[in-house]
């Protein structure tokens, strides 16, 4: 009907804005802000290059870079689980302390945060959904870009290993990422070993990669040395992981763009996203998660409503466990079952 097209005209957009343009901006701020910490190069030359490689592949069509980070992902990725599990152990002594920290700050937020319990609370939720939300895209609605593509024998099927990402992403990674950083505020030379390293810590304006950075340091005791290396591991994962996305975002983006518009549309979209790339590089930090908190939040509204209305047919295809799927289009992508 006329809502369910206004519905989506507009998940449509909010994925453009989302996704395409603002998301693309927080991953090329991250990327520039780990390199610019270990490097000094100026934010504005690594935005850059960032836009370089991102023109080689959107216009150019170099799809070996492409092919490149794909490969690599993986690898930068079981390397990331091993330095913090590395870490972890180092640390294992302080791990009832993170445990600890977790729960209290968890049930207790104005304990860290300051002010009223009901406002604590809020600003806890906030952050907690933003940056979860941010992190798995569960609910956004974004994902089903790439499963859709899949030859898979049934939705069922494509709906587990989406589900799996899920798991991964926030049971194992994010879990993980959490313990290395906690479990070293109180080791070595961590942030609350002492009320001064306190102090310095809050004052330099460590905060968001730079904790996991400066987390390997305290295994090298806070020497220069382990902050370089630290720095440099870091700084190289998040350039692959970072990067990849801004890969899969822009496919996304585009998907929606040449929707709305056509395919004749798709190099104005390109030059669009290869500029947020570049800005999003030399914004200020805030501003852009400010942005792209702002736009995901739209994406969930439309898709949400979605969910809700094909709730009986996920029900239906979970009792098959999707056999009626693969009667009617064995081994076919699953975005041409969709009508």
């Amino acid at each position: 009907g006329v809502f369910g097209k206004f519905l989506i005209g507009f998940f449509s957009i909010a994925t453009i804005l989302a996704l395409g343009f603002m998301g693309c901006m927080v991953q090329s701020n991250s990327i520039a802000s780990t390199i610019n910490e270990v490097s000094n190069i100026d934010t504005w030359i690594i935005g850059i290059v960032l836009a370089i490689l991102a023109t080689l592949i959107f216009i150019g069509g170099v799809s070996r870079l492409a092919s490149v980070t794909e490969k690599v992902v993986p690898i930068m990725a079981m390397l990331y689980i091993l330095g913090g599990l590395i870490i972890i152990c180092c640390n294992i002594t302080h791990l009832p302390e993170a445990f600890y920290m977790i729960f209290k700050f968890a049930f207790v937020p104005q304990a860290i945060i300051g002010g009223g319990v009901g406002a604590a609370f809020k600003i806890a939720l906030s952050q907690g959904a933003k940056r979860g939300l941010f992190s798995n895209e569960a609910g956004m609605g974004s994902t089903p870009h790439a499963h859709a593509q899949a030859n898979v024998e049934n939705a069922h099927k494509q709906g587990v290993s989406a589900m799996v990402g899920v798991f991964f992403d926030t049971f194992v990674v994010l879990t993980m990422t959490a313990l290395v950083i906690i479990s070293t505020l109180y080791a070595g030379n961590g942030m609350l070993s002492s009320p001064d390293k306190l102090a310095f810590a809050l004052n330099s304006g460590i905060d968001k990669t730079n904790l996991v950075q400066n987390a390997i340091a305290t295994v090298f005791n806070g020497s220069n040395l382990g902050l370089t290396i630290g720095g440099i591991f870091v700084a190289v994962c998040l350039f692959f992981f970072a990067f990849s996305t801004i890969l899969s975002w822009n496919l996304f983006g585009k998907i929606n763009f040449t929707y709305l518009f056509g395919k004749k549309s798709a190099l104005i979209y390109t030059i669009i996203s290869i500029l947020f790339v570049f800005l999003g590089a030399v914004f200020k930090n805030d501003l852009v998660w400010e942005l792209t908190d702002f736009f995901n939040y739209l994406m969930v509204l439309p898709n949400v409503l979605a969910l809700f209305v094909l709730s009986k047919t996920v029900v239906d295809e979970l009792k098959t466990n999707g056999k009626k799927s693969v009667k009617d289009t064995p081994n076919q992508p699953l975005n041409q079952n969709i009508k």
